[in-house]
């Protein structure tokens, strides 16, 4: 193996202790599993939060819940997040083998080189993961509920959404892949304000609308390029579940907005395929 990635947020973002982290997927996982219920639709993409687990977990494991249904089939997950502390042109790959978390090592998959050639904006950047967190904290809710999956991780910089979507559509696969793209949404506004402004932004994704301005999203750049592929690929959407961290903390005055959506292309609706 090349090398791992460690775990940088393991101990804040979420519990860094194995044991803790394990109690408390749990507890985020019972709840959403009971409000998703068994689904017949096998959707292709997702939005999610990466915000603190204590913030945003109820809100990802929403997804995550569903995901968890097709366990054995998904083998394979595109992970998109933004940076949020080294900045990059492009898109950034870890040029590591593996990414830790408290549960163990997730294997990254190595790219095709003609892939590669193809994708100029795709640039292998380690020290734009080192500190990130928009893809890690996503990491344990995947070996959770999927097991054995590879990754691809991409930390997305300045980047056109055209060249986000030429990735995702290189990188698409076909029913063991699943995308899923980190974001929140609006940062520090008033509770009333944040839920004024989410409400807009959700409305524009469930439309395939956009493209979105990063005061509405902190992602706005990956989410941006997941509209364009599925504005193309005529795929459908639903809202899982939002909230704000004032719904968790109580404190309304200063929030960050959060929602879980699901995106599906049209011959997962024709066919019915199960979520399990």
């Amino acid at each position: 193996m090349r090398a791992v990635r460690p775990a940088a947020v393991a101990g804040t973002f979420y519990p860094g202790r194995r044991e803790d982290l394990v109690a408390t997927l749990d507890a985020l996982l019972a709840p959403a599993r009971a409000r998703v219920g068994p689904t017949r639709t096998a959707a292709k993409a997702y939005v999610l939060p990466h915000a603190g687990y204590v913030y945003s977990g109820s809100t990802a494991a929403l997804g995550y819940a569903e995901l968890e249904q097709r366990r054995g089939t998904l083998t394979r997950v595109v992970l998109l997040g933004p940076t949020h502390r080294v900045p990059v042109d492009g898109l950034a790959l870890p040029a590591v083998d593996g990414l830790e978390t408290p549960l163990g090592t997730v294997p990254v998959e190595q790219l095709d080189p003609a892939v590669r050639a193809a994708l100029p904006q795709v640039l292998d950047v380690p020290e734009v993961h080192a500190e990130e967190h928009s893809v890690e904290v996503h990491l344990p809710f995947l070996q959770t509920v999927l097991g054995d999956v590879t990754v691809v991780p991409l930390a997305v910089g300045r980047a056109r959404p055209d060249q986000v979507a030429a990735v995702l559509d290189a990188l698409w696969g076909g029913a063991e892949t699943v995308v899923v793209v980190s974001s929140d949404l609006s940062h520090y506004l008033r509770q009333d304000q944040a839920r004024a402004v989410d409400e807009g932004t959700v409305a524009e994704v469930l439309g395939l609308e956009g493209p979105l301005h990063h005061s509405q999203a902190c992602g706005a750049t990956p989410v941006n390029g997941l509209l364009v592929t599925a504005r193309r690929r005529a795929m459908t959407t639903r809202l899982l579940g939002m909230c704000t961290s004032g719904d968790v903390t109580g404190d309304r005055r200063r929030v960050v907005g959060y929602a879980a959506i699901a995106l599906t292309e049209p011959a997962a609706r024709a066919d019915g395929q199960e979520g399990g």
